[in-house]
């Protein structure tokens, strides 16, 4: 699927924060997508997403909370092949507790055993969790900040190269950027 992009929403609804990707991507439902993308709620589900990236797919756009610290509900772009992007980890084979770090490295192992590639470029679209205790829903900041999000990942796939060939498989690189907010 040259060109073909994955959204895939994250987090674990029933941990405050955690659910902003979760939430973040049934905003983005409300809007049009170009044909070469789709979005996904993965919520938990990390060996999923490893599974259907197996699919091929040129780029991955994860939406999650992402602490990094931030004043809550400040948004960030993040490229994940850059260095420092995020901490080192490895493959954890549990099916409901995969960070992002653990389903890029399963799918490292998985595209070697089955001679397909990963996404040539993964960003994370996250979001500075004020809580991620136990409880459902989203505090008022990060709540806040789901709609910038939704702008930031039209944006992301609206610039994303189209599939096939000619000029409109061809863009200039997306800069990495933290996108900040007044929460």
């Amino acid at each position: 699927m040259s060109g073909a992009v994955l959204v895939a929403g994250i987090g674990n609804v029933f941990l405050g924060d955690d659910g902003f990707g979760v939430e973040a991507v049934r905003a983005l439902s409300a809007h049009p997508l170009p044909d070469h993308v789709e979005a996904v709620d993965f919520g938990v589900r990390g060996v999923h997403l490893a599974y259907q990236l197996l699919d091929g797919y040129d780029t991955l756009v994860l939406i999650d909370a992402t602490a990094r610290g931030g004043a809550p509900g400040t948004v960030y772009l993040i490229d994940a092949g850059e260095a420092g992007a995020g901490p080192p980890g490895g493959a954890v084979l549990d099916g409901h507790h995969m960070s992002p770090d653990s389903v890029l490295a399963l799918l490292g192992t998985l595209c070697a055993g089955t001679g397909s590639t990963p996404p040539r470029r993964t960003l994370v679209v996250g979001c500075e969790p004020a809580s991620v205790e136990e409880g459902i829903g989203l505090s008022a900041p990060v709540a806040a900040a789901v709609p910038e999000a939704v702008r930031t990942v039209l944006e992301l796939v609206r610039d994303a190269p189209r599939p096939g060939p000619g000029p409109d498989a061809q863009t200039t690189a997306h800069p990495a950027r933290e996108l900040r907010r007044t929460p």
